[in-house]
Order: C-alpha cells, then structure tokens, then sequence
C-alpha cells in the first residue's frame, strides 16, 4: 500500500467519526425539543376541560411529536452504531500492523457504518417530514377559530 492510500485508510475513519459526534450533537438536541414539547403539550392537555376542541388537537399534536421522538431515538442510535464500525475499522487497521487481518474486513466494517448513516439519514427525513402536520394542526385550529367569530354569526372571509 502507497504512503497517501495508508494516510486516506486512516483518516477516513478518524474524519467519519467526528462528523457522527457532530450528528449525534444535532440529533440529540432534536430528541430533547421532542421531549421538552411532548411534556409541555401533556401538560396543556391535562389542564384543559375533558370536552374542550383544543383536546382533540394537543392530542394530534402529541401523536406526531412522539413519532417524531421515535424516528429521531432510532436514527440518533444508528449514528452511533456508525461511530463504533468507524472506531472498529480504525483499530482493524491499525491491527494489521500486529496480526493477519483479512483487508476486506475494515472495509467491510467501514461499509456498514456508511450503510447506518445512509439508514439514519432516512429516519432523520422522515422526522423532518412529520413536522409540518404538527404546525398544519395548530395552522387549522387558529384560522378556524379566526374565521368563526365569538357567539356564533357568520364567518369572517378568509383573506389570502
């Protein structure tokens, strides 16, 4: 092996895993919003008479942060299983140097953690993707209450 593909086989990893920690940083920060949201939105419903209309949409809203919550728990703990392939590749590597390590198994190795971030990358849209109905829902509850003045009476025209 030429002495740039030595450096690149052990750069690689030492460079993918600092852009998991990274990852982990932001997707850490999504969970704990989702947390910090689902407990406030628990409380509103707790506290709101059982046949108010706002009931119906904190508890839509909490259905959606908690699948949110979900994909973003599984895409955080993807990255981190990519952080270990990448730290295990790296000691394979540098294991060669002591022992008979087949070449192909730090590739294979680095292969998976790329295959989990790939996997993680899809949790992590599918949780973007989600996040609109939760703002659709209030969006609805407060144009509906705009359009519907107090008492009844005809609704106001929608303005565009």
């Amino acid at each position: 092996m030429g002495a740039l593909q030595q450096i690149a086989a052990a750069v690689t990893p030492a460079v993918m895993v600092s852009a998991c920690g990274l990852i982990a940083l932001g997707l850490d920060n999504q969970t704990a919003r989702m947390a910090a949201r689902l407990r406030e939105l628990a409380r509103e419903w707790r506290a709101l008479p059982p046949h108010a209309t706002r009931r119906a949409a904190v508890a839509e809203q909490v259905e959606v942060l908690d699948r949110r919550h979900g994909l973003y728990s599984r895409a955080l703990l993807l990255n981190y299983g990519a952080l270990f392939a990448f730290v295990v590749t790296s000691l394979l590597w540098l294991a060669q140097a002591y022992w008979a390590v087949p070449p192909e198994l730090p590739v294979l190795v680095f292969g998976l953690g790329v295959a989990m971030l790939a996997a993680m990358a899809v949790l992590v849209i599918a949780a973007i993707t989600l996040a609109r109905s939760t703002i659709e829902t209030e969006t609805a509850e407060v144009l509906r209450e705009r359009r519907v003045p107090p008492g009844g009476g005809r609704p106001a025209p929608a303005r565009g």
